[in-house]
Order: C-alpha cells, then structure tokens, then sequence
C-alpha cells in the first residue's frame, strides 16, 4: 500500500471517528461503531470493511455478531500520535454539554488504547521517572529497581516484550490533552491492566474515560506518591 492510500483511509470523518473510538483497547460491533459515528449501519460496514482490508482494523466474529478492534498496538500509536498532531492547533470549543463533560473525563483519565492517559497516566510516568523505576538514560527502559518493584505488585510483563518481533517493553507517547508524554508499551498495559483489575480505576460509560476510585487513589499514593485532586 502506498503513503497515499493509507493517508486516504483516514482521511474520512466517519473512518476516523471509527478508528478513534477503538482507542479505548475494546473490541466493538459494526452497530456501535455506526451510532457512534452517526451513520447507517450499511455505511459504517463499507468503512470497516475499507479498514479491515488496510490492515487498520483486525475482525472477529461471534455468531451473527461480528467485531473489530485496532489491528496492533502499532497502530493504536500510530493513531494517538496523529491525535495528538491534530490537536495540538487552536482548541475547538465543545458542541454541547455532553461532550464537554466527555472530554473533561478524559483528560483526568483515560485508556490510550492499553495503557494509561490523561492526568492520569502523565502523573504516573512522571512517578516512576522520578523513582528510579523507569529510566530515559541511553532511551527509555525499565531498570533493575523497577522490575523488583513489578514483581513485589505481582504485575508482570509479557515473555517476549522487548524482543524481535515483539512489543517495546516500554515506549514513550505522547498525551494530547497534557501535551506532554505518558508510557505505553508492554509496561503500560500492565499497568492499565493491573489498575482495572484490581478496580483502582474504572471506567465510566462506554467511552475511554476512567475514574479513580477511593481504593485506587489510596495505592497511587502509597505506591507511587501520585497525588490526584
């Protein structure tokens, strides 16, 4: 595929509006993805179908229901860093009511498609930076202090982060709503994964929007020294 088709795939509202909403890491149905980019559902399955064959997308079906998600990690970055390009001009003011709320949420907290963002995921990386658990000397990289610390939450990375052909163990990227960068990679989801689990965050609706709660607001400070208003 060339520079120029691929560009063209994301250059219409509705496909973008598609490959947006999947930054929430969540698979969706073709009908979600219709009333979340308010077109017909014959529309949204000709754009899917578009994204799907560029590789964007990846398809699973479920009985009658079929589903899709962002192909890879890989494009989830690719995705949030055009974000974060585009939005990085003159603030459009909010429709209505809704979507300023919706948008207030998100920059507390959010999912970049598997890992934290927002406020959030700022002030931890900031955290782990300043502890000694993430270095950005010679690159960015998990030190020995921080896999001790991984291990002592039981949070564990996957076997092939950081080798040939697998995810970066840890990778900065860069946060479209603090303009300043949060972690991703495999360290970020494990961090994510571990927050949800384990009900430190929350999600609220079925946007990307999260909510720290009481418990997690407690560990953040224990752990990390994360103070959040």
């Amino acid at each position: 595929m060339t520079l120029a088709a691929f560009a063209a795939l994301l250059a219409d509202p509705t496909r973008a509006a598609i490959c947006t909403a999947l930054l929430d890491g969540r698979a969706w149905t073709a009908g979600e993805l219709a009333r979340h980019a308010r077109v017909a559902p014959s529309t949204a399955s000709e754009h899917l179908s578009r994204l799907i064959a560029g590789g964007l997308l990846a398809e699973e079906r479920q009985g009658r229901h079929r589903y899709v998600r962002l192909a890879t990690p890989a494009v989830a970055t690719l995705i949030e860093d055009l974000t974060a390009f585009a939005e990085s001009g003159p603030a459009t003011a909010p429709r209505n009511l809704g979507e300023a709320t919706r948008l207030s949420a998100e920059a507390r907290a959010r999912t970049c498609y598997d890992h934290l963002a927002g406020r959030l995921g700022v002030a931890v990386s900031d955290a782990l930076l300043a502890r000694g658990l993430v270095t950005e000397e010679g690159g960015l990289a998990v030190t020995g202090l921080g896999r001790d610390w991984l291990a002592a939450q039981a949070i564990e990375l996957p076997p092939r982060a950081g080798r040939r052909g697998g995810r970066p163990v840890v990778r900065s990227c860069l946060d479209w709503t603090e303009r300043r960068n949060h972690l991703g990679g495999a360290l970020g989801a494990a961090l994510c994964r571990a927050a949800l689990d384990r009900a430190w965050v929350e999600r609220i609706g079925s946007g990307r929007a999260l909510r720290v709660t009481p418990d997690g607001s407690r560990v953040l400070r224990e752990l990390l020294g994360v103070e959040l208003p």
